[in-house]
């Protein structure tokens, strides 16, 4: 009986120490906010896969819009370091080694069906959404990078600096791993990623919506045109996919 209230009064112990945790990194955040986005009555479902198709023919050579809405979106601070500075969202230029052909586009997480990070994550703080979102718990993250090193598309940052001013919706840590998460906090109030609304503006290179939705505009153009997922070959089947490379 004694062994048995211990296990309990440890149980209670580690709930209490996770809200505490979670209040600690700035008043009224919570890092596992962004994972419980959704109220209980509107549970994340598989029946809906969250998706991008992504035009690198509007997509313009110099362009930032995307990569500046996702800054001021989540609050991410530079330091003026470009190796440690955390990167949500980054443009990259391609160049075809045989035609020469460059090519100009965005580079986030791709929300892979299988996605390597979690496969190697050691305390489950890697995950994936049911409705195909991969997401970070910052509660049980413990910082050992496996995987910013798993990630064939260096999609990760790792939190250097101790941070201020932090989005109430967009939780983050020092000593923590963090990545896209799709604008979560937005998909879940039936809103656009905030570097798709960007972008859309004036390029529109980038549609969003329900993969699995044959009435959706995204499901309609991966139908409609050629679209390729970057490192295919690994057969990760990204949510992400790029139509013109």
């Amino acid at each position: 009986m004694k062994e048995e209230t211990t296990k309990q009064d440890r149980r209670e112990f580690m709930k209490s120490a996770a809200v505490v945790g979670g209040v600690a990194i700035a008043p009224g955040v919570l890092l596992h906010a962004v994972s419980q986005a959704k109220t209980a009555d509107e549970a994340v479902t598989d029946k809906v896969r969250w998706g991008m198709l992504i035009d690198t023919t509007k997509c313009a050579n110099g362009c930032t819009d995307c990569v500046d809405a996702c800054v001021e979106e989540h609050g991410l601070q530079g330091h003026d370091r470009p190796k440690t500075d955390p990167q949500w969202i980054r443009k990259v230029e391609l160049r075809n080694k045989l035609t020469k052909k460059e090519h100009s586009l965005p580079m986030l997480c791709q929300h892979c069906e299988f996605p390597p990070c979690a496969d190697v994550c050691p305390t489950g703080a890697s995950f994936k959404r049911a409705d195909g979102i991969v997401l970070v718990d910052k509660h049980i993250c413990i910082g050992c990078r496996y995987c910013m090193m798993a990630c064939p598309y260096k999609a990760r940052s790792f939190v250097h600096e101790a941070l201020e001013d932090q989005k109430p919706y967009s939780p983050r840590g020092k000593g923590t791993v963090e990545s896209c998460t799709l604008c979560v906090h937005r998909v879940d109030n039936g809103e656009q990623p905030a570097c798709v609304e960007a972008c859309n503006k004036e390029h529109k290179a980038m549609t969003f919506g329900d993969l699995n939705d044959p009435n959706s505009d995204i499901a309609k153009k991966v139908k409609e045109v050629s679209s390729t997922a970057l490192r295919d070959d690994l057969e990760l089947n990204p949510s992400v996919r790029y139509h013109g490379i």
